[in-house]
C-alpha cells in the first residue's frame, strides 16, 4: 500500500502547526516547524486566500496525516462513520483513535505514531495475548495491550519504560506502568480528542 515516504517535517509546515511526527525531536529546538515557519515550496511565504472548499480539504488532509492513513484508508473510516448512529464526525475520530499503532502512541509505548506504526508491524504487541502485528487493528473495550514478552528486553522498549513514567494517558485507556501494560477501559469520546480538528468541515467536504 502506497505511503508517503518523504520529510515529514514538511507536512506540519504544510498544515502550519505541529503534528508530532518524529517523537522526542517535535519538543526540540530542532524542529523544522520552528526553525522553517513557512509552507514548504518556493511559494511558501507567500499569503493566498484560501476558500471554503480549500479549508475543508486542509482539515482532512491534516487529519489524515496525524493518524498516518492514505486517502484509502480515509474513505473507508469516513464510510464506517457515514454508517453508524450517531454524530459521524465523532465516529469518524473515534474509529481513528481505536486504531492499535494510535492506541500504542496513546499509552506512551511509542514516542510517535509513526514510530507506533513501525513497532507494530514487526509484532512487538499482543492483544489479549494475541500477537497482532497490522496497525490498523481497532481496538475493543476491554482489550488488553502489552509489549510481547521477547521485546522487552531490547535497548528500545528500556528507553520507553524508563520514558514512561512521565505519560499520561487519555482517561478512555488504564495504564500499568510497572509492567507495561495497557487496557482499553472504554470507547474513546470526542473529548477525549486532544488535537485542535474540526470534524465538521471534513464531513462538510464529503457531504458535496
Amino acid at each position: 500500500m502506497a505511503r508517503y515516504t518523504g520529510a515529514v517535517c514538511r507536512l506540519c509546515r504544510r498544515e502550519g502547526m505541529k503534528l508530532y511526527l518524529k517523537g522526542d525531536r517535535c519538543y526540540s529546538d530542532k524542529c523544522a516547524f520552528v526553525t522553517k515557519q513557512m509552507a514548504p515550496g518556493q511559494h511558501g511565504t507567500s499569503r493566498k486566500k484560501v476558500s471554503e472548499y480549500g479549508t475543508q480539504l486542509r482539515e482532512k488532509q491534516k487529519v489524515k496525516r496525524i493518524y498516518g492513513v492514505n486517502e484509502k484508508q480515509f474513505r473507508i473510516y469516513y464510510a464506517k462513520a457515514a454508517r453508524r448512529g450517531g454524530v459521524t464526525g465523532e465516529n469518524l475520530l473515534q474509529l481513528l483513535e481505536r486504531r492499535l499503532d494510535n492506541v500504542v502512541y496513546r499509552l506512551g509505548m511509542a514516542s510517535s505514531r509513526v514510530d507506533a506504526r513501525q513497532l507494530v508491524r514487526h509484532g512487538h504487541f499482543t492483544v489479549d495475548g494475541k500477537k497482532v502485528n497490522i496497525p490498523s487493528f481497532l481496538v475493543k473495550e476491554g482489550n488488553v495491550i502489552e509489549i510481547k514478552e521477547g521485546s522487552r528486553k531490547s535497548p528500545k522498549f528500556e528507553t520507553i519504560a524508563a520514558a514512561i513514567a512521565h505519560r499520561t494517558p487519555p482517561s478512555w485507556l488504564e495504564l500499568d506502568k510497572d509492567n507495561l501494560v495497557g487496557r482499553v477501559a472504554a470507547m474513546p469520546k470526542r473529548e477525549d480528542v486532544d488535537l485542535p480538528i474540526n470534524e465538521q468541515l471534513i464531513v462538510e467536504l464529503y457531504s458535496r
